[in-house]
């Protein structure tokens, strides 16, 4: 079943691809929201041994799945709703990693370089942000909380390798995902950041959506 929705997801990714090197919005809006939609369905479809983090994964993935909707629009509107959109998605996948994993001692180590390329990262779009810098500060800080939650999870020794190395594998592509959505925005709107960023993002969602039915 799972190699099913991945074979589909990957000719949904590839028309997506293709909807926006060609500039077809229209399709390009109704493209992305499928495959969106088919992550959704696929954590559905998955057994969920810890109920809470499957709701919480799954609440996030819906909030991702608007994101995606409101982004694939035009306007600077559009763009903000998106942004929010995905800011709840990161602070409901932070519960849920928080749900099954506490950062000890061993975290310490990836929190400091997790701070260090936030501040990068800021210091990077600085220059270009004008009045969207206070809600893209307030969201590189959300989504580097949710990465060090992703690390709690990486180093929770209760869990299976396969649990830890698919959660931090998801969120941290996520994580990347979001600086070539960024790049695009607001340093050099290009196709090249769609190319990589949206393999990136969609490969991350999946792996958390199957995620659920490993966690035990």
């Amino acid at each position: 079943m799972n190699a099913s929705i991945i074979a589909v997801a990957c000719v949904m990714l590839g028309l997506t691809l293709y909807c926006v090197r060609r500039d077809h919005q229209p399709a390009y809006v109704v493209s992305k929201t499928t495959l969106s939609v088919i992550f959704v369905v696929a954590a559905l479809l998955q057994p969920h041994p810890v109920p809470l983090y499957f709701y919480m994964i799954l609440a996030g993935l819906l909030f991702g799945l608007g994101g995606d909707f409101f982004l694939a629009l035009t306007g600077k509107g559009m763009f903000l709703t998106g942004l929010i959109s995905f800011l709840l998605g990161h602070i409901l996948f932070t519960v849920a990693f928080f749900v099954i994993a506490i950062p000890g001692p061993a975290v310490l180590p990836g929190i400091l370089a997790v701070i260090a390329a936030g501040y990068v990262v800021f210091r990077w779009l600085r220059p270009y942000l004008g009045t969207m810098e206070k809600p893209v500060l307030v969201y590189i800080a959300v989504i580097s909380i949710m990465l060090v939650s992703a690390l709690a999870v990486l180093f929770a020794p209760r869990l299976s390798v396969t649990a830890r190395s698919m959660i931090f594998t998801g969120a941290f592509l996520f994580y990347l995902s979001d600086l070539f959505v960024a790049r695009n925005r607001f340093v050099k709107k290009e196709f090249l950041n769609r190319l990589i960023g949206l393999p990136l993002y969609y490969a991350g969602q999946f792996i958390l959506a199957f995620s659920v039915g490993v966690v035990g």
